[in-house]
């Protein structure tokens, strides 16, 4: 699980002094990237390299509001891989302020590669065991 604390800037905000939500969805992308990163598997532009991935593009989001967060907020950001599948995962997020939760996230993304067939094309692709041994879900105790 990523735990990483966020300020909620300016630029955030709606004309209303509330985070505008798409920004939410910007900083959930953000820790799902930083999922791969303090596994080690090094910045993206790494793992594209190393282990040829072209990405890994969200495919469908769901996101529950519940409570809404202003700039200066101090929140913080939990993110866990919760499933794996061959070439697909799904990544839960929620937002905190202090104790509340502010907002929840559900993504499925999915492991491309660009298309031996037709490098103008990306397709799916099985997501290597590296990356199962070090972020899947975990089985329950």
């Amino acid at each position: 699980m990523l735990r990483r604390n966020v300020r909620i800037e300016w630029g955030d905000c709606d004309p209303a002094g509330i985070v505008f939500y798409p920004r939410y969805l910007d900083q959930f992308n953000e820790s799902t990237i930083q999922l791969f990163e303090t596994a080690g598997f090094g910045r993206k532009r790494d793992m594209q390299r190393e282990l040829q991935v072209a990405g890994f593009p969200m495919v469908d989001v769901r996101t529950s509001f519940r409570r809404p967060t202003t700039y200066g907020d101090e929140v913080v950001i939990t993110s866990r891989i919760a499933e794996m599948g061959r070439s697909s995962f799904k990544v839960e997020h929620q937002l905190w302020l202090g104790e509340e939760l502010c907002v929840e996230c559900w993504e499925t993304r999915v492991w491309t590669v660009v298309d031996p067939d037709d490098s103008s094309r990306l397709k799916s692709a099985p997501i290597p065991q590296a990356i199962r041994d070090k972020i899947g879900p975990k089985p329950e105790a």
